[in-house]
């Protein structure tokens, strides 16, 4: 049974090889790398939307929710810092600064769950949403300060596009539907 559900943007094939090459923290374990999202959590990177916990939601619901949002075309995104979360996850991630396509899409976007009944959580609302880019999670705390030197080497900005919207079930993280910005799926 799923535990929820996210909305989620995914990079141009170039923006989501560049940030990071190939590296292990210890060999063995973490990689530190734009690919480390696919070997951590089986997804492709990306950039999270809103999330929903309740095993109610009717994905369909949220799947055409997604189709309408794949009016919108690419939307430019930009990696410019790295960062952690402050909790037991042991989080890094690339932050980006938001567009103002970016703020408009994750505005639309609740806007047309709201519209629905969908709750959004305080995290996600416009106004407290962080957009970034997940590297790697669960990074022992002993290894953190080493993957901020691997991560602070990595030349920032990367410039690219949002180019697909997708749904994804969680956990563990199943991609359901996805399609390409700046189409009309046909029904």
């Amino acid at each position: 049974m799923s535990q929820g559900y996210g909305i989620e943007l995914y990079f141009d094939p170039a923006m989501e090889n560049q940030p990071l090459k190939t590296r292990s923290l210890e060999p063995g374990t973490y990689w530190l790398t734009a690919k480390s999202v696919l070997i951590l959590s089986k997804s492709n990177p990306d950039l999270t939307l809103p999330l929903f916990s309740c095993p109610l939601i009717d994905p369909l619901k949220l799947e055409n929710i997604v189709k309408t949002m794949s009016y919108n075309a690419a939307v430019p995104i930009s990696f410019t810092s790295i960062g952690t979360i402050p909790d037991d996850r042991n989080v890094l991630f690339f932050a980006l600064t938001p567009s103002m396509a970016l703020l408009q899409f994750h505005s639309q976007l609740c806007d047309a769950l709201k519209k629905e009944g969908f709750e959004i959580g305080e995290d996600y609302r416009p106004g407290s949403w962080i957009p970034y880019c997940l590297v790697a999670e669960q990074v022992p705390k002993a290894q953190m300060a080493e993957a901020f030197t691997v991560l602070r080497d990595v030349k920032l900005p990367y410039y690219g596009y949002a180019m697909d919207v997708g749904l994804v079930e969680f956990s563990p993280v199943r991609k359901l539907y996805s399609t390409m910005l700046g189409t009309k799926d046909e029904e």
